[in-house]
C-alpha cells in the first residue's frame, strides 16, 4: 500500500520532468524516461532506484540500518545546525556516501563519471566541472560529506536567496563576485555540449550566445559588462519563471 509521502514523490516526479533553464533560457527538452527528480537524486550517492530503502519510508529495515552508522556527536549535532536536515536524514545520507566513497570523498573525475551518466548523448565533463566548483567550496580539489550535505540543503531546502546566491556561486566561475560575458558563455557551451544537440527543438549553433545576450540584456542594469550579486538577486526575485524554478527541488527528500 503507498504513503502518503511515496504519493507525493510520484507527483513530484512528474512536475519536474521539464529542463528549461528561465536564467539562460534553455527551451523544454523532449521529455525522458527519467525525470530531473530521478536523474538529480541518482547523483546523489546514497540514492538507488532499486533501492528497499529511502529517507521517507521509514521503515523497520530502515531503523534497524540506521542504528549501524556511527558518527562522532559533535560532527553530526554541528551538520543538523548547518543544515535543514534531520540526523535521521543525515545519517541516510550518510551511510549512502560512505558506501559509494569510502574514502569518504569525492574527486572530480569521480563526479565526472557519475554525472556523464545522465548525458550519455553528450558531453557533460565541462558542466560537471563547474557543478563540482561549486560544491567545492574549499577549494581541495575533492568533495567531503560535509560539503555535499551543506550545498545540498541550499539546493532543496535553503531559502529563495540562499538558492540564488548559490546559482550565482556556480555561474561566477573565477568566484570574484560577478558574471562576466565570457563566464556565462562558457556557461551555456558547457549546457550546450551536454544536452544542447539533443534539446526538442533542436538548438541552433547560434544558441549559446543569444543565451547570454539575453542573460545580460535581463541582469546587467548598469550596462557596465558584467552581472553582480545585486543585480542577479533584483532581477531573479522579480521574474515568475525564475522564481518557479527555484522550487523546483523543494521537499525532494
Amino acid at each position: 500500500m503507498k504513503s502518503r509521502s511515496q504519493d507525493q514523490s510520484l507527483s513530484d516526479s512528474r512536475e519536474l520532468d521539464r529542463s528549461y533553464d528561465p536564467l539562460t533560457g534553455n527551451p523544454p527538452s523532449k521529455p525522458t524516461k527519467k525525470t530531473i527528480k530521478q536523474r538529480f537524486l541518482k547523483l546523489l550517492p546514497c540514492y538507488r532506484s532499486d533501492s528497499s530503502s529511502s529517507i521517507n519510508q521509514g521503515s523497520t529495515d530502515d531503523e534497524g540500518e540506521l542504528q549501524t552508522v556511527c558518527y562522532r556527536p559533535e560532527g553530526l549535532d554541528l551538520l543538523v545546525q548547518q543544515t535543514k536536515f534531520s540526523k535521521k536524514e543525515l545519517q541516510v545520507l550518510y551511510r549512502g556516501f560512505k558506501n559509494e566513497c569510502p574514502s569518504g570523498i569525492v574527486n572530480e573525475e569521480t563526479f565526472k563519471t557519475i554525472y556523464s551518466q545522465f548525458f550519455p548523448q553528450g558531453d557533460s565533463s565541462m558542466y560537471a566541472h563547474f557543478l563540482f566548483e561549486a560544491f567545492d567550496t574549499h577549494n581541495h580539489g575533492s568533495v567531503n560529506f560535509e560539503d555535499f550535505v551543506v550545498s545540498l540543503s541550499i539546493i532543496l531546502r535553503g531559502s529563495m536567496t540562499d538558492k540564488l546566491n548559490w546559482a550565482f556561486n556556480l555561474y561566477d566561475l573565477n568566484k570574484d563576485g560577478c558574471i562576466t560575458r565570457e563566464e556565462m558563455t562558457d556557461i551555456m557551451h558547457s549546457i550546450y555540449d551536454m544536452m544542447g544537440k539533443y534539446t526538442y527543438p533542436s538548438m541552433k549553433d547560434s544558441a549559446p550566445k543569444e543565451h547570454v545576450d539575453s542573460f545580460f540584456q535581463k541582469m546587467d542594469k548598469n550596462n557596465d559588462g558584467v552581472v553582480t550579486i545585486e543585480e542577479f538577486l533584483e532581477t531573479c526575485q522579480k521574474d515568475v519563471n525564475i522564481m518557479q524554478s527555484m522550487h523546483m527541488f523543494d521537499n525532494v527528500i
